[in-house]
């Protein structure tokens, strides 16, 4: 991918804008393209002209949008015509595949997808966030070549998805962002129940968090593990059971015993992981 080579972004959300600021700050041409009008976070990429015309300028083309308006505008597209052989399709989606392309097939496109692994809230910090992060890239093989001269132009690792794997990789993914962000919302509502400040009750474990994924990317799983259940201490684990409600008892216990499965491969004496994880099982069952 040259300087010259244009970029097409169809979607105007976070992720959109992002992408379209990170990629004019390298010099690439971008029509940044949406259905109507909205105020941009990005000004110098708003683009004023028709989606033909901004498609005409472009090599690649980045469906941005939403999963379950992908297919309305690829219909789009079809009705417009403005897709030649020459383009690449890739859209941006993490749990579909570039099957949901498949109506461009007799345009003579190359068709994929493109799911950066990062998490954008301010399309401005997009170019720092996106850079050392993954993407998950598939589709057919013009496509996966243009997908890995864009991620690095943006500064992305990519990594090749197999067949079929796209919707397990949306689950990891959204268990490692999502789902973290309810373990936290749950530690927040513990301890503002005990009396901690709710302006401290979710600020206060963001360093602990930030320590562990920095020990998760210099050690690697399960060396980075610690805490009580890399410990085997038993007599805490019956502390944190016997203090818990209901419905936070069964999420400790189900996130828990995942846990464990990550303590005996770093070495936990098998007796005590054996003691651990029947207390897991009995007390999730209650």
């Amino acid at each position: 991918m040259d300087d010259q080579t244009g970029t097409a972004i169809i979607g105007a959300g976070r992720m959109g804008q992002g992408i379209a600021l990170a990629l004019v700050a390298q010099g690439v041409h971008v029509a940044l393209l949406s259905r109507g009008r909205r105020t941009l976070e990005t000004p110098l990429v708003h683009y004023s002209g028709t989606w033909e015309e901004g498609i005409f300028s472009a090599e690649t083309v980045l469906l941005a949008v939403p999963d379950d308006a992908i297919a309305f505008v690829v219909q789009s597209l079809v009705e417009r015509g403005a897709i030649e052989p020459r383009h690449v399709i890739l859209h941006l989606s993490g749990l579909l595949d570039h099957s949901v392309l498949e109506p461009l097939t007799f345009t003579g496109a190359a068709l994929g997808s493109f799911h950066p692994l990062q998490s954008v809230a301010r399309p401005r910090e997009a170019a720092a966030r996106l850079r050392d992060s993954y993407v998950g890239i598939e589709g057919q093989p013009r496509a996966m070549v243009s997908a890995e001269a864009l991620a690095a132009r943006l500064g992305l690792r990519p990594v090749r998805l197999p067949r079929g794997a796209k919707t397990a990789y949306h689950i990891a993914a959204t268990l490692v962002s999502n789902y973290t962000m309810g373990l936290l919302g749950l530690a927040q509502r513990l301890v503002i129940q005990q009396g901690v400040p709710e302006v401290l009750a979710a600020k206060m474990y963001v360093p602990l968090l930030e320590g562990s994924v920095d020990n998760v990317g210099a050690m690697g799983l399960p060396a980075a593990l610690t805490g009580v259940i890399r410990r085997g201490d038993v007599h805490s684990i019956e502390a944190h059971l016997a203090a818990l409600g209901i419905e936070e008892r069964r999420v400790y216990c189900l996130v828990g015993r995942e846990v464990l499965r990550l303590a005996r491969s770093a070495g936990l004496d098998e007796e005590r992981a054996n003691r651990i994880e029947r207390m897991l099982v009995d007390a999730g069952s209650r």
